[in-house]
């Protein structure tokens, strides 16, 4: 050990001691400092005028609410306090409710306790609770509501105890150091079942797997992955690479779909929770918790190239969990914001290496440029649909009308089942026309589409 070590170690205790001493009388009340006061005047009185019996009123006086600060002092370190969100994950408009508890795990009753908790101003008001004596071993438990209408992830906490002695000698406060997030994600609303051309459920590992026509020296394999059966395992091939290599199995195959947000800045006008983009947000929830619901292997894909969840081995993203990945993609949208990116060419990037399935696309305003992006996004889907926001419903000084129309077209000629959206329109009502749309569309080219389509 180093010279002088310890006697640093000792001053660094000494000094937290001193701290702690400090901060404890500091917690004296109005009531106690006069008590000690009069303690400390009866005292000096007695010694001068020589009365004993003055002189134990003093220190009696005195001695009480030191013995008040000790106490509390020692007690505020053994009251445990936890909070529980129900729920921890809410949609914008709704409430959750947030429970407190508080443990004395002490051998002796505590004082009068004020509870504080820290919430951001968008939640609501502070809450506080005055909880009366908690004999030893007991608990107590409060609870109180939260509610936004923007969506966000809001930390609460930490949670501020305020301790008090029986007399009202003394007040301390305790802070505990844990917090919670609560995640208010956007609203979603329940889509009427349509019929949309989509990707033909199938059956195999991908489009890779189709097997040879028969012997052992025909099997395709593919690398080992976390939980395949052991038996599968194809011992040439796992000499011949040097890993070990499993057997293809046929396995039915879920379609797919893509729901892509466009967050550009300059695709949207105005703010708030009637904003456009606020809608496009809301639109893409209640987009992906309907195809999930409905047995698809959704991500989520915005303009920046980021998609949720991740791609797979297959570049879908199929292996999570469909409840895990929908509730990451809601935790995405919850805070998602607008991009600085001024087109959508690392989407189509993405689309283009993993596009197959069906497309739902929320735009905001689209020039030529980002239009012909648009449409060639369409060649590397098997079914699209888009809402495109229009903005000269959505706010004042929007693009020309005529140009807007302009846009729709070209997308509608590319293959693009269009919808346009104005301000305060329905989306299951826009769903129903969309589907109303293609069903059109399939009737005047002759198609019979994918008869498991969206239902």
């Amino acid at each position: 050990m180093a010279p002088g070590g310890p006697a640093a170690g000792s001053g660094w205790a000494n000094d937290e001691e001193r701290r702690g001493a400090r901060a404890a009388l500091s917690g004296l009340t109005t009531r106690g400092r006069s008590f000690l006061a009069a303690g400390v005047a009866a005292a000096l009185c007695a010694y001068v005028l020589g009365q004993a019996d003055l002189l134990r009123v003093g220190l009696l006086l005195a001695v009480l609410p030191l013995i008040c600060v000790v106490v509390l002092y020692r007690t505020r370190y053994r009251v445990a306090g936890s909070r529980r969100l129900s729920p921890s994950r809410v949609p914008a408009g709704s409430e959750a409710r947030v429970h407190l508890r508080m443990d004395n795990v002490t051998r002796l009753p505590t004082g009068l306790l004020m509870l504080q908790d820290h919430v951001p101003y968008v939640l609501g008001p502070r809450p506080r609770f005055v909880l009366d004596r908690v004999e030893p071993g007991g608990r107590r438990e409060v609870s109180y509501r939260v509610r936004s209408d923007l969506r966000g992830r809001y930390p609460l906490g930490p949670l501020q105890l305020r301790l008090s002695d029986p007399f009202g000698m003394c007040e301390l406060t305790r802070s505990f150091s844990a917090f919670d997030l609560l995640t208010v994600i956007p609203r979603t609303e329940p889509l009427p079942p349509v019929r949309l051309a989509g990707e033909a459920a199938g059956h195999g590992d991908g489009r890779q797997s189709a097997l040879a026509l028969a012997g052992d020296d025909d099997v395709i394999p593919r690398g080992y992955r976390h939980g395949d059966d052991l038996r599968r395992v194809h011992w040439r091939s796992t000499a011949r690479h040097g890993e070990l290599m499993v057997r293809r199995e046929e396995q039915p195959r879920r379609a797919r779909c893509t729901v892509l947000l466009d967050t550009r800045r300059t695709a949207y006008q105005g703010s708030g929770p009637d904003s456009a983009f606020e809608w496009a947000v809301s639109g893409a929830a209640s987009a992906l918790v309907h195809m999930v619901e409905r047995g698809f292997t959704v991500r989520l894909l915005t303009d920046t190239g980021a998609s949720v969840p991740g791609a797979g081995a297959d570049g879908s993203g199929a292996g999570q969990d469909s409840a895990e990945s929908a509730g990451l993609m809601m935790d995405t949208l919850a805070v998602v914001d607008h991009s600085d990116g001024a087109g959508l060419s690392r989407a189509f990037d993405v689309l283009r290496g993993t596009g197959e399935g069906l497309l739902v696309a929320f735009f905001g305003d689209l020039d030529e440029e980002q239009t012909a992006v648009a449409a060639r996004m369409r060649q590397r889907t098997g079914a699209a649909v888009a809402f495109v926001l229009d903005s000269s419903g959505w706010s004042q000084g929007g693009r020309d009308g005529d140009e807007a129309a302009t846009r729709l077209r070209q997308l509608r000629e590319s293959g693009w089942t269009v919808v346009a959206v104005e301000s305060g329109a329905s989306l299951p009502e826009l769903w129903r026309q969309a589907g109303h749309q293609h069903a059109e569309s399939t009737v005047a080219s002759g198609s019979t589409g994918f008869s498991g389509g969206w239902s």
